[in-house]
């Protein structure tokens, strides 16, 4: 009982390998998380694009590339809330939220 035999204690071959199927695990999923970011990323970019298009298309149904020559305002205004786009309705910022 009075031994003194001392014994190197580790993880051993077992641990480093759950070390290191832990960190592959986590470098997968780190991957994956990125590339999914990325992609919601452009999708996003593309529906503003998209929207932007569309309300080019809806302020200029007759044919003028710019605004001059006609009487309808070249920004959508809602009678309740100011401009649509979320500026304040005199255009120097966005609008306070309520």
């Amino acid at each position: 009982m009075g031994g003194s035999d001392n014994l190197p204690v580790g993880p051993g071959i077992a641990g480093f390998i759950a070390v290191f199927l832990l960190a592959l695990a986590l470098w997968f999923l780190l991957r994956n998380m990125n590339a999914r970011l990325r992609r919601m990323a452009y999708r996003e970019r593309d529906r503003v694009e998209h929207e932007r298009q569309e309300h080019q298309k809806q302020a200029q149904p007759d044919g003028f590339t710019s605004g001059e020559g006609r009487d309808a305002p070249t920004e959508p205004h809602s009678p309740i809330n100011g401009p649509v786009d979320g500026s304040s309705p005199d255009g120097r910022g966005p609008a306070p939220r309520a």
